[in-house]
């Protein structure tokens, strides 16, 4: 899988089986690597600054879902480009009276700010915005919703995993979780499914939390639909479980890592199951 193409790809990549053999499919918003050529002529701040909006390398955690059934919605794109987990609200220039929360901190649909540092010599403009989601963020969501309602009607319910990775949260010499499972507290999720996923991360002595920093954003809000049997969760892994060399590069434990994230997903489908199960021989 090759997420650093020198041409411009694909607005994302699609993996595993053709036809939902499972009800479970996975999103992987962040961790793009392409860098379309306006970004060098806009940046004001290292290349490494705009990298370290990535969630660098989540694309390999997901492997051994794929190879046991899951389908996968990649991203190519950096996240510097468009934040795909965000929606047109997101949009407004960071100093405008409407911006939301997540644009006036700098993190809206085209990320303006990093740790305080600017990062544009000039913001995108309307027209420009408007391209990046006709292109980028309409397929790639188009895709997740299809791919979903598949699952849905393959298996009689469907699971959405949106994987995600965080910096360390551990501070003064504290350690903090290792995971945060986001559920939008219990908006996105139902039938037991964000227990199953703690559940998982406590039979790996993975330290959890749920919803806490991170309940999840546009993703599982626009796709998690629990009433329709159609579920999603946030999944945010710390990045130095599996990347070493200033969180950078991948470290010997990122197979380990990868198989957690499958076992959590596949713990979650197998809850969601059972209560399909449950209902149907009601």
């Amino acid at each position: 899988m090759t997420l650093s193409p020198t041409s411009a790809p694909d607005p994302f990549l699609r993996l595993g089986p053709p036809v939902a053999s499972t009800p479970l499919v996975i999103a992987v918003p962040h961790a793009g690597r392409y860098y379309p050529a306006a970004i060098e002529a806009e940046r004001v701040v290292a290349r490494s600054a705009l990298e370290d909006l990535e969630d660098r390398y989540a694309d390999r955690l997901i492997a051994p879902a794929v190879a046991a059934g899951a389908v996968a919605i990649v991203a190519t794109h950096a996240r510097a480009w468009i934040d795909l987990n965000r929606g047109e609200e997101d949009a407004c220039h960071p100093d405008a009276p409407d911006a939301s929360p997540r644009a006036r901190a700098g993190l809206g649909l085209v990320p303006s700010r990093i740790a305080g540092r600017t990062l544009w010599r000039e913001l995108p403009g309307a027209d420009d915005i408007r391209a990046r989601l006709c292109s980028l963020h309409a397929p790639y969501h188009g895709a997740i919703a299809a791919a979903l309602a598949a699952a849905r009607a393959a298996h009689g319910v469907a699971l959405l995993v949106d994987c995600h990775s965080m910096p360390p949260l551990g501070r003064a010499g504290r350690p903090g979780p290792r995971i945060v499972i986001g559920d939008r507290h219990g908006a996105s999720a139902g039938g037991g499914v964000a227990e199953a996923a703690m559940a998982a991360c406590l039979r790996h002595g993975l330290p959890a939390l749920r919803n806490a920093p991170y309940a999840g954003a546009f993703t599982i809000q626009h796709h998690g639909h629990p009433a329709a049997h159609v579920h999603a969760i946030q999944v945010e892994i710390d990045r130095s479980l599996y990347l070493e060399r200033g969180l950078r590069e991948p470290s010997d434990r990122i197979a380990e890592i990868a198989q957690f994230f499958a076992d959590l997903c596949w713990e979650a489908v197998d809850c969601l199951s059972a209560n399909c199960q449950a209902r149907a021989a009601e």
